[in-house]
Formats: C-alpha cells, sequence, structure tokens
C-alpha cells in the first residue's frame, strides 16, 4: 500500500459512521479521525435507505465536520468507500469453467476472467450481483483452493454471489453522487471486508463464524478450510429488544437507554423488586431474556442451515456489532451454541489514533482497510491557495455590470458656404416655395 489517505462511511439504521485512515508503505492503517451521527428514525430501513435528503443532510455533517479536524484541514474529501449491508443481501452458489489450451499455466488473468464469468452469470432479475466470492477450484480432476501456478486445460470454480435487491446500491449512489457530488471510489460489502480483517487466517482454515448483530438486522458467516462457505442475512438485532421495552410504554430512545443499563440477556436468579421509568426490572428482564434468546436460536441455527455441524465449528464464534453491548448476550451465545465465543477486535496493523473508543469501529475499520488494500486512490486532496494581492486585500467578487448603451452621434453640421449664404439672403427678399407650402396649410 502506497501513502495515502482514505475515507470511509457506513451507513446503517441506528447510525452513520464516517472516518478517514491515513495508510502507510509497510501495510499498516492509521485511523486518524471518527465521526458519527444518529440516524432520524425510519431514513434507513433494514440496511435501504428510505429517505434520500436526510440521508444526504446526516452524512454532509460527517463530512464537514471530518474536513474541520486539526489532523485534516484544510484537506478536503472528494471520493470515498461505502460499506454495504442489508436485510436483502443473501449468496447464490454457481459455478462456472473455461477450457484452456493444453497445458495452460493458471495465471492471474485466467482467475479473473473466471470469476468475471461468474459475476455476469444469469440470475433472477430482481437482484443485483454486488461480489462473486470463490469457494474452491478444480483444474482438470484436481480439487484446490489455490489454483494459481498449477498446470492444465480446464478449470472450473464454485463462486458465491453475494445479490442484493438494487435499490440498495442505488440509492446510496444518488446521496454520495448524486446530492453531495463526491465519487464512490468502491462499494465493498461489509460481512466480506470484516471477515478479512477481524478474522485470522487460523481460524478460518479450522472453520468459524463471524456473527455481526446490528439494530436490525444480524449477518452470519461461515469459513471452512480458509474459504466462505455460508452467508446470511437475518431481519432481527438489537432494536427488536429495545421496541419490546418501548411496548411498556416508554419511548424509544429511554427504552435503548434502559436497555444497555438495566437489561440482561441472561435470566437472574433474583431480580431486584425495584423499577426504571416507572417499569419494574422484572418486566424488563422477561422481555429482554425472551427477545435475546430468540436471537441467538435463529443465529445458531444457521450452522444447520449451511448444511455443516458444531464440530465443523473448533474456531469458535466471533462477535462484532453494537447488539452484543447487551449484558449476557455473548455468554448466552456460548451456553447455547456450545461453542467458544469472543468478541472480534481489530488487529495490530490497524491503529485507531482517534480516542473516541466507545464508537463500534469494526465495520467501518474494516471498510477502510479493504479501500486501502483494493485500490490506490487518494481520497482527499488539498485546495489551492489564493495569493494575495501587494495590499493583502482579496478583492470582492462582484458581477459585472452591463454596460449602457450609448446615444447614437447626431451628424456634423458642415459650415455653409458663401455662395448658400448668398441663396438664403435672397430667398428671404422673394420667399421660397416651401413657405408658401406651410402657408396654406396653416390656413
Amino acid at each position: 500500500m502506497k501513502e495515502r489517505y482514505i475515507a470511509a462511511i457506513e451507513v446503517s439504521t441506528s447510525k452513520m459512521i464516517a472516518a478517514v485512515g491515513k495508510t502507510k508503505g509497510d501495510g499498516n492503517l492509521d485511523i486518524i479521525a471518527i465521526e458519527q451521527e444518529q440516524t432520524p428514525e425510519g431514513v434507513v430501513r433494514y440496511g435501504i435507505i428510505q429517505n434520500l435528503e436526510e440521508t444526504y443532510t446526516s452524512v454532509s455533517k460527517l463530512f464537514g465536520r471530518l474536513e474541520q479536524r486539526q489532523n485534516i484541514r484544510p484537506r478536503k474529501i472528494k471520493s470515498v468507500i461505502v460499506g454495504l449491508g442489508g436485510r436483502s443481501m443473501k449468496t447464490i452458489t454457481k459455478e462456472v469453467s473455461m477450457n484452456l489450451s493444453e497445458d495452460t499455466e493458471i495465471d492471474d488473468e485466467i482467475l479473473e476472467r473466471l470469476k468475471d464469468l461468474a459475476f455476469h452469470s444469469a440470475i433472477d432479475n430482481t437482484l443485483e450481483v454486488v461480489d462473486a466470492v470463490a469457494r474452491s477450484f478444480k483444474v482438470g480432476n484436481s480439487e484446490t483452493l489455490s489454483p494459481k501456478g498449477m498446470v492444465g486445460s480446464h478449470i472450473s470454480g464454485i463462486f458465491d454471489l453475494i445479490v442484493c435487491r438494487p435499490e440498495l446500491i442505488r440509492n446510496i449512489r444518488r446521496t454520495i453522487t448524486d446530492k453531495l457530488h463526491l465519487e464512490v471510489d468502491g462499494i465493498v460489502v461489509t460481512a466480506m471486508a470484516t471477515g478479512h480483517l477481524i478474522l485470522t487466517q487460523e481460524e478460518k482454515r479450522l472453520g468459524c463464524m463471524l456473527v455481526d448483530m446490528g439494530a436490525e438486522t444480524t449477518t452470519v458467516t461461515i469459513y471452512q478450510k480458509g474459504a466462505l462457505h455460508y452467508f446470511a442475512t437475518l431481519p432481527m438485532g438489537g432494536k427488536n429488544i429495545s421496541r419490546d421495552i418501548s411496548s411498556l410504554g416508554v419511548v424509544d430512545d429511554k427504552a435503548e437507554e434502559i436497555k444497555i443499563t438495566g437489561g440482561n440477556a441472561l435470566m437472574e436468579q433474583d431480580v431486584p423488586n425495584l423499577s426504571i421509568n416507572n417499569l419494574k426490572l422484572s418486566d424488563i428482564s422477561n422481555l429482554v431474556v425472551a427477545r435475546s434468546e430468540e436471537i441467538v436460536a435463529n443465529i445458531i441455527e444457521q450452522i444447520e442451515y449451511s448444511g455443516i455441524k458444531d464440530s465443523d465449528l473448533p474456531g469458535g464464534i466471533i462477535c462484532i456489532g453494537g447488539g452484543f453491548r447487551l449484558k449476557g448476550m455473548l455468554e448466552l451465545l456460548e451456553m447455547q451454541s456450545g461453542l467458544n465465543v469472543r468478541r472480534g477486535t481489530l488487529p495490530e496493523y490497524v491503529h485507531i489514533e482517534d480516542p473516541r473508543s466507545n464508537i463500534e469501529l469494526a465495520q467501518v475499520a474494516s471498510v477502510l482497510y479493504a479501500g486501502a488494500t483494493l485500490s490506490e486512490k487518494e481520497s482527499l486532496f488539498m485546495p489551492e491557495r489564493q495569493t494575495l494581492p501587494p495590499n493583502g486585500v482579496l478583492p470582492l467578487e462582484t458581477e459585472d455590470e452591463p454596460e449602457k448603451p450609448k446615444k447614437p452621434e447626431e451628424p456634423k453640421k458642415s459650415k455653409p458656404s458663401i455662395f448658400e449664404k448668398m441663396g438664403k439672403g435672397i430667398a428671404s427678399l422673394f420667399g421660397s416655395p416651401e413657405d408658401e407650402e406651410t402657408d396654406l396649410l396653416d390656413e
């Protein structure tokens, strides 16, 4: 990675996070500035932007605050990497193949052509392909995960096509490109980016599950033998628990606060006979536990849907996302699954210079790092400085006034000659025909 600045944004139902990172030649990434804006209610639903104008207002505030940060000013943001997620995202498995000349060595160009075949293969026209992720290859009769360098006359590959509803991408571009007038350097599937950054190669080789629980959706990705094996988005998340608390008669913001401060995903033996905002702790506990158990049950069920067993995941379950801020949620998932569960953390080569540790960074940091490795574009630019004139004062910009039309010049009168003067003298004695005509008309 060459040294440069990269900007990224993650838009979700509950919040929008934008960040600027600085890459280094040694492969490290420094996250130097982070800003967060709460998403207004109803503006984004299940990952899809519903209100373009409201989203534009929030995102422009984010970028405006980033540009005012001391370690960025006077640079301006010109382009951005966008993280993509939402309920409509899922995978479709496709197998594609190519015939080659005899004894052809497999190189990057051949693998890219094979991926392109998978990417453009026929699917349901109500969905759009976002990415094609290779699961395994076969060169001749030999199966492999790394075909580069092998020799053969035929290659085939099994790809997971990551697809979504077209409006998911369309509304992002309409906000970022059309309204903010910024370039989109790339759209990254957040689940794939986090899997690349948060999971270790050993965990993916052994077999593991990555769970990202947001407000309205929970994304589950399962890896085996070092490659993606399963991808699913569940239409449930932390906001389901908050809505249950709201049903007791409190506003949404207060319900979220009660969930974090007084909620527990695990059923407590002795719940104190106390109240929060006139709500009994026992009533809150019953709702939180019931909904948490439902979410965890659906997460664990994905293992069976993927066609594997619990024993195929010795790498355990790695958890990220704001939904796991709820007390006891990690412990509940570990108890119900019987697998080792840990909280996902950023690797050592990603440094956070911005001290705002209370912001959930896994997703936006992963999108930043994906942008750093997949592209060499620069996201920020230095505006040209205006040179002051000698007097030190910049002239005011004024609109040029239209020129006033000039009056037509009257033809210059030539001086009468001496003969003309003599003629006029004689005419005054006898009168002229013109004078007579004038007299007749007057009469």
